[in-house]
C-alpha cells in the first residue's frame, strides 16, 4: 500500500502553491514552529516586494553620490580660487621683478658715467678748480685795486710830469690786471656748466628710478621727516637767497626794522 507523505506548509511557501499559510496548530508541532514561522513570513514579505528594498538603496546610494559631488564642487571652488590667487601673485610677482631689473639697468648707467671713481673725481676736480681760480681772481683784483689806490694817492702829490707819466702807467697795467683776473668767470661759467650736466644727468636717472616706483609720491611717502639738527649760528647759516626762495630777510626787510 503507497504512503502517502505528508507536504509541509514550508514546501507549500517556497513553491508558490499556496498563498498564505494557515495557522493550524498541529500536535507534533515544537514549541518554536509559530517563531520559525514568522520568520519565514517575513522573508517571504520582503521576497515579494523587492522593489522597496531597491528604492530604499537606490536613494541611499542617490544621496552618498549628491554628497560627494557637492563636496567635490566645493574642493574644485577651493582650488579654483588658490589658482586666481597664485595668478595674481604671479602678476605682482613679475612686475616686481620688472621694476628690479630697471632699476638695476639705471644704476649701471648711474655707477658707470657718474658713480665710478674717475668721474666723480673728475666733478670734485671742477668744482675745486672753480674754488682756486676765483680766490685766485679775487686776490688778484684786490691787489690790484691797492695798487691803484696808492698809485692815485702818489699822482695826487706829485708835480713832475715824468712821475706822473709813471704812475699812469702804473694805474693802466694794474687795471689791465683787473680785466685778466675777470677771465675766471669765463673759465668758472665752463666748469660749472660741466658739473651741471653730471648733476642733471644723475637727476634724471634717479626720477627715472623714482617712476619705475611708483613715482615722486609714493617715494614721498616713505621718505623720513627732516629734522634740523644744527645748533647755535649753524642754523643761521643758510647761504646766500636764490630767487624764489624763503624764509630768507631781504634788505627792504631789514631796513623796516630801522624805520
Amino acid at each position: 500500500m503507497p504512503v502517502h507523505r505528508k507536504r509541509f506548509r514550508i514546501e507549500e511557501a517556497i513553491a508558490g502553491d499556496i498563498v498564505s499559510m494557515p495557522e493550524v496548530a498541529d500536535a507534533g508541532v515544537g514549541p518554536m514552529h509559530h517563531e520559525i514561522m514568522a520568520e519565514l513570513r517575513a522573508i517571504r514579505a520582503q521576497m515579494a516586494s523587492p522593489g522597496a528594498a531597491r528604492s530604499a538603496t537606490a536613494e541611499t546610494l542617490e544621496g552618498s553620490v549628491t554628497r560627494e559631488v557637492a563636496e567635490a564642487h566645493a574642493l574644485l571652488e577651493t582650488y579654483r580660487a588658490q589658482i586666481e590667487q597664485c595668478e595674481k601673485l604671479k602678476v605682482e610677482r613679475d612686475l616686481i621683478h620688472d621694476a628690479i631689473n630697471r632699476t638695476k639697468r639705471e644704476i649701471a648707467v648711474l655707477h658707470g658715467k657718474s658713480f665710478d671713481g674717475q668721474e666723480m673725481a673728475k666733478v670734485n676736480g671742477e668744482l675745486g678748480a672753480v674754488v682756486g681760480g676765483t680766490e685766485h681772481a679775487t686776490q688778484q683784483i684786490l691787489e690790484a685795486a691797492e695798487s691803484i689806490d696808492q698809485a692815485a694817492s702818489a699822482l695826487a702829490k706829485v708835480n713832475s710830469l715824468d712821475q706822473q707819466k709813471i704812475l699812469s702807467e702804473e694805474i693802466q697795467e694794474r687795471v689791465i690786471s683787473i680785466f685778466e683776473a675777470c677771465n675766471f668767470q669765463d673759465l668758472t661759467g665752463q666748469r660749472i656748466t660741466k658739473v651741471m650736466a653730471t648733476m642733471r644727468f644723475i637727476e634724471q636717472h634717479i626720477y627715472q628710478m623714482m617712476e619705475i616706483w611708483g613715482g615722486v609720491d609714493a617715494i614721498r611717502a616713505h621718505a623720513p621727516p627732516i629734522v634740523d639738527t644744527r645748533e647755535g649760528d649753524d642754523r643761521l647759516l643758510n647761504g646766500p637767497k636764490l630767487d624764489g626762495d624763503v624764509g630768507h630777510a631781504s634788505q627792504d626787510d631789514i631796513d623796516a626794522l630801522f624805520d
